[in-house]
């Protein structure tokens, strides 16, 4: 026999079996930021509407642990988690937001029906510094000591059970 014949056949359960294989593995669908444990990149941005002030990185290293929010208007989980936003900010936590590809209106709009628990609130029309900080989508929120580093990232909208953790965070950032 010729094996010209059988080397599509053998190529083709070849990669059946790696395929097989691939589908047995554990799925990893969380992307999370390289930049965990290290310090936030330099970064200006305007305010994104006119009651909050902008937020630059200076204002991330001034020694106070913060929660930095990547948010959006038109981001439905963004609206779930605004109470609990608010419960955080109740609870001592100070919340700089950052406001991807948003218009100045919507961004108030939003937080008039949603509240505002901001401090102050960045427009990142280009979304760099949200790329910058190895966000992959919104929400998403990270923890920053008073030093300006990165030292947790919680990935899509912040539930009730995720309160606690996050203020956990927040003071083991400032210890």
């Amino acid at each position: 026999m010729n094996w010209r014949v059988w080397l599509p056949l053998m190529l083709f359960a070849l990669f059946l079996g790696v395929a097989a294989y691939q589908l047995t593995q554990p799925k990893d669908d969380v992307v999370t930021s390289g930049m965990i444990g290290q310090e936030l990149p330099y970064f200006e941005l305007p305010p994104a509407h006119s009651e909050n002030p902008g937020v630059t990185t200076a204002d991330l290293r001034d020694g106070k642990p913060r929660l930095l929010n990547i948010w959006a208007s038109w981001c439905l989980p963004c609206i779930a988690e605004a109470p609990q936003l608010e419960a955080l900010k109740e609870q001592g936590a100070e919340i700089v937001g950052i406001a991807i590809r948003d218009d100045p209106e919507d961004v108030a709009q939003f937080l008039a029906r949603h509240g505002n628990p901001y401090t102050r609130i960045g427009r990142d029309d280009l979304s760099e510094v949200q790329l910058g900080i190895g966000s992959s989508g919104v929400p998403e929120t990270f923890v920053i000591d008073g030093n300006g580093v990165i030292t947790y990232q919680h990935i899509g909208d912040i539930r009730a059970d995720d309160v606690p953790v996050l203020l956990e965070k927040l003071r083991e950032a400032g210890a």
